[in-house]
């Protein structure tokens, strides 16, 4: 077997140049593969990450603005009610299968310290909060239940809105105003990754520009209707809660309790002011999406090697017509027409397994010099880049496959020629 080894490497090394060409297809077709597996394994992994963050057994409900707020009821009244109540969240926290609920009242606001000022998310919810959304402060706490109890001014920032406030400064004890009250920061949020929108129900979040405060304290000092003045214009909400996230205990609960919790609000709620996200359902269709696509690149991938078999078999037909009398020369020395195919076999295989050797190598490379490139363009990620290991023995496997199948008809002309022929011939 090495004697053909080695027969097969010298003959393939003194057409350097055909060689080279007939490897450059294997080449292409397993280094896209792989790029393409490993940028698309990134983005899919932070998708499906960001999904994971909302939490599998958690249940979000929003208030949305009916359509025909936008338009009737605001020419009759510059306040428009809608949305969830603290009477939803009462018959929420009643369900049997609900173990942990936190009401969330979410508006933009202007926070300032000192001469900095920052159009902040103000987030007013409860200490569950940190346990449903699974993040924690970097430093100092997050809020806590005698914050609420005595509805005290404090105030837990996120990770960019405390740098953009304070910059160096230390900005735990140090006081931030909002809405004419000051608010003692005791907390300063892990930055967080940007969830992008998820369909129609769930909202792109920058969590960094966060500003936490207790709701009790927020319904005290801002009341439940939030106003807007615009260019002249006045506009004003009137929205008790704006999120209600629940959680249950197991995965399994999960839609039976969703069920649930529609049937409440369809009952409670005339108008449709509410939407409601499973991240477990989003979870599912993002892994359902993953194997479409992975089977897409595979189905890609396939074609580029076919592409790069039919130039390989194209080189062996040839080097089987110029090697004719050697053919001839070895049959009548007493080589079997095993051993010629064996040879001519693995010669093909020699081709195809380093032209996956070298795409493994530039497929590996390719995503992440495309990956900086975009960095320098776009001054931020946007290419995500995951290694998928499994996918590199397996393109090896279809480097070697394609050259068995796509060698065997070369490899099996040459064994039937018939000697006295193949002897005679110039």
């Amino acid at each position: 077997m090495l004697s053909i080894l080695r027969l097969g490497l010298k003959s393939l090394l003194l057409h350097k140049l055909r060689s080279g060409l007939a490897v450059l297809g294997i080449v292409i077709g397993i280094a896209a593969m792989i790029a393409m597996v490993t940028i698309g394994e990134g983005s899919k992994h932070e998708a499906i990450e960001r999904i994971r963050q909302l939490g599998a057994t958690n249940i979000m409900v929003r208030s949305v603005k009916p359509p025909d707020d936008s338009s009737t009821q605001l020419r009759r009244s510059p306040v428009v009610e809608y949305g969830l109540t603290r009477d939803d969240f009462e018959r929420f926290a009643a369900i049997t299968t609900i173990w942990r609920a936190t009401p969330m009242r979410v508006f933009n606001n202007e926070v300032r310290y000192l001469a900095n000022k920052l159009d902040a998310r103000i987030v007013a919810t409860t200490p569950i909060y940190l346990e449903l959304r699974k993040t924690r402060p970097s430093r100092g706490r997050f809020l806590a239940d005698t914050d609420l109890d005595q509805f005290l001014n404090v105030a837990v920032l996120g990770a960019h809105a405390a740098q953009e406030l304070f910059g160096f400064e230390d900005p735990i004890g140090r006081s931030v105003k909002l809405n004419n009250h000051y608010y003692t920061v005791v907390g300063i949020m892990e930055s967080r990754v940007p969830t992008a929108g998820v369909g129609g129900s769930q909202a792109a979040e920058d969590f960094n520009d966060d500003v936490y405060i207790p709701i009790t304290t927020c319904r005290s000092r801002f009341g439940d209707i939030i106003a807007n003045r615009t260019s002249g214009t006045f506009s004003a909400e009137h929205v008790q809660l704006h999120q209600i996230t629940v959680s249950v205990r197991d995965t399994g609960q999960v839609r039976p309790t969703a069920q649930i919790l529609e049937s409440l609000l369809k009952k409670y709620h005339k108008k449709a002011d509410w939407t409601l996200t499973v991240p477990l359902d989003l979870l599912e269709e993002a892994e359902h999406t993953r194997k479409l696509f992975n089977m897409l690149l595979g189905s890609i991938a396939s074609i580029s090697l076919m592409v790069g078999g039919i130039g390989i078999m194209n080189i062996m037909l040839a080097t089987v017509t110029e090697r004719t009398r050697e053919i001839g020369i070895r049959r009548a020395l007493g080589a079997r027409r095993r051993d010629i195919t064996t040879q001519f076999l693995i010669e093909a295989v020699l081709l195809t397994g380093l032209g996956g050797l070298i795409g493994i190598a530039l497929g590996l490379v390719a995503p992440e010099g495309i990956r900086l490139a975009a960095e320098q363009l776009f001054e931020s990620s946007v290419v995500k880049t995951r290694v998928n290991l499994v996918s590199l023995p397996i393109a090896a496997g279809f480097a070697i496959v394609v050259g068995i199948l796509f060698g065997l008809y070369p490899a099996r002309r040459a064994a039937l020629m018939d000697p006295i022929e193949a002897l005679r011939h110039e």
